[in-house]
């Protein structure tokens, strides 16, 4: 059988393979989403660092700067996400000092994969489900490198779509 080509930029890959993980750990969809987009966003950042596109910002956490005040923090793929209550009383990743909310990541990767976003959800769902919860969390930022879109790891690469191929997502724990 001949798979569709999805051609697809990684990050929108990296959301939502976060946000599936995320529920596979417990989490409600839209705290789930507002996670994934944080995670998302912190991977942009660090490869735009390393490719020489952003300069390092200081956090409040390094030598120099004002202790971040203590929050409740939950663990998704190797990253400590600051979370709090939204307006609806949901819990939401903080980004930025404000609760990060879910609606807009949900329209993002409806429009990022389209029509291919039931069908890609579906085989990372199936991925994530061969797992306990705690490995998936612990092995699953590798579990995408396997199974990203491939693209350039240049600066030519930065905002590329590559392929994703869902074989490589239902295989990826084979590996």
């Amino acid at each position: 059988m001949q798979e569709t080509a999805i051609r697809v930029n990684r990050a929108p890959v990296l959301t939502l393979w976060a946000a599936v993980v995320a529920e596979r750990l417990g989490h409600l969809p839209a705290t789930a989403l507002s996670l994934a987009s944080v995670v998302a966003g912190t991977a942009a950042r660090a490869k735009a660092r390393r490719l020489g596109l952003a300069e390092d910002r200081a956090s409040p956490d390094q030598p120099g700067g004002a202790p971040a005040p203590a929050r409740k923090v939950t663990r998704l793929l190797g990253r400590d996400i600051p979370i709090a209550a939204g307006k609806d009383g949901a819990l939401l990743a903080v980004r930025d000092g404000h609760p990060a909310p879910a609606a807009p990541v949900e329209a993002y990767l409806a429009r990022a994969l389209g029509p291919h976003l039931g069908e890609v959800r579906a085989a990372m769902e199936g991925l994530a489900d061969r797992l306990e919860p705690e490995e998936l969390n612990r092995i699953g930022f590798r579990l995408y490198e396997a199974f990203r879109p491939e693209v350039p790891e240049d600066v030519s690469g930065w905002g590329a779509k590559g392929r994703l191929e869902l074989a490589r997502i239902r295989a990826a724990a084979d590996r």
